[in-house]
C-alpha cells in the first residue's frame, strides 16, 4: 500500500510541527489499512478529528451559524460517493463512502444525508465547534434574516475568485481580506496497492460562506477524482477549484503519460492563469507521487508499506 495526504493549502501554520505530527500519524494509520478505500478513509477521519485542520471538528462555520460537512471518495473503477451539508457529522468521509456503497447515487445532501450517515452507524449530532471558533463566530456580529441579509453582511469576509483582497471579482463583491480567509482549506488522501486507487477529500468548507453553500469537495472531479492510472485530492479556493475541474485536471495529464509530480505542476500552473487563485493538488500514480501548490504552503504526508 502506498498513501498520500494533505492538510489544505494556505498560509503557512500557527502549528506546523504539531499538524505535521498529526498527518504522519495519519498516513501510518492508512498505509496499514488492506484496501485504498479503506486507506483514505481512515486517514482523513484522523484529519477530521483534529483541531488544526478544516474538516470535522474546527470545521468553518457558515452565515447561519453552522458549521456543514463535505467529503467525497471515489475509485479507480468510476465508482465514487459523495456527502455535502452535513450538520453535526464529523466524519463526512465515511458518509461518502457509504453513498459509494450502498446507494445508486453519487451524492447525498443536508439532512437527508444526514439521516443517511445515522443510518450507516455514523455519528451525528457531534458538535463541531472549537474554544477557537467558537469565539471567532461570536466576534463576527453575523446578523440573522434573510439570504440576502446575509449577503450583504459577507461580501467582505467571503468575497470571491481572487487571491487579491481588494480586487472586484465578476459579482461585484470584494474577495475576502487575509484576515477572514482560514489558513487552511480541507483535507485529502490518495492511495493505491498496486492495483487500485481511491481517492478522499473531506472539508468543512469556506468561512462566512452563505448557509447551504456547496464547494468543490464533494464534487465529482473537482475536489477528488481517480481513474485506472491514478487518483487526486484537490484543496484552495472552491468555487474556482469547480470552475476548472481542477482534480479532474490534474489525472487527465496523467493519461496524457505525464508522471505524477509534471501532472501537479501542469495542474496548478494552468489553475493560476485561468483564475489567479491559490490551490493545491495531491496525485498519486503507479510510479510515485506528485503534490503542487500556489498558496504559501501545503503540508504533505506520504508512507508506503513496501
Amino acid at each position: 500500500m502506498r498513501i498520500v495526504l494533505h492538510g489544505g493549502a494556505g498560509d503557512a501554520p500557527d502549528e506546523p510541527e504539531p499538524r505535521q505530527e498529526v498527518l504522519d500519524e495519519a498516513a501510518a494509520a492508512g498505509v496499514a489499512e488492506s484496501d485504498p478505500l479503506s486507506a483514505v478513509e481512515t486517514a482523513v477521519r484522523i484529519l477530521e478529528s483534529d483541531r488544526r485542520f478544516n474538516a470535522g471538528v474546527g470545521g468553518a462555520v457558515q452565515s447561519d451559524g453552522v458549521v456543514r460537512t463535505d467529503a467525497g471518495v471515489m475509485l479507480s473503477d468510476r465508482r465514487a460517493g459523495a456527502a455535502t451539508g452535513m450538520e453535526g457529522v464529523e466524519h463526512a468521509v465515511s458518509v461518502a463512502r457509504g453513498v459509494l456503497e450502498e446507494t445508486p447515487h453519487i451524492c447525498l445532501a443536508g439532512d437527508p444525508a444526514v439521516d443517511f450517515a445515522a443510518d450507516i452507524g455514523v455519528e451525528t449530532g457531534v458538535d463541531l465547534f472549537t474554544e477557537e471558533t467558537r469565539e471567532r463566530w461570536d466576534a463576527a456580529n453575523a446578523p440573522e434574516g434573510s439570504p440576502s441579509e446575509h449577503l450583504t453582511w459577507l461580501t467582505e469576509r467571503f468575497g470571491g475568485s481572487t487571491s487579491d483582497p481588494t480586487a472586484q471579482v465578476s459579482d461585484g463583491h470584494l474577495a475576502a481580506s487575509n484576515a477572514d480567509l482560514p489558513g487552511h482549506d480541507t483535507v485529502g488522501a490518495v492511495a493505491t496497492d498496486g492495483e487500485t486507487f481511491a481517492s478522499a477529500t473531506s472539508t468543512g468548507g469556506r468561512w462566512f460562506a452563505l448557509a447551504g453553500r456547496v464547494g468543490d469537495v464533494p464534487q465529482l472531479g473537482s475536489g477528488f477524482y481517480a481513474s485506472p492510472v491514478g487518483g487526486a485530492s484537490t484543496t484552495g479556493a472552491g468555487e474556482d477549484i469547480a470552475r476548472v475541474t481542477l482534480a479532474r485536471r490534474a489525472v487527465g495529464h496523467l493519461e496524457r503519460g505525464c508522471d505524477a509530480q509534471t501532472a501537479a505542476d501542469l495542474a496548478i500552473e494552468e489553475f493560476d492563469e485561468l483564475t489567479g487563485s491559490s490551490a493545491g493538488v495531491i496525485l498519486l500514480d503507479d510510479e510515485g507521487v506528485g503534490s503542487a501548490f500556489n498558496s504559501e504552503d501545503m503540508q504533505i504526508s506520504t508512507a508506503s508499506s513496501h
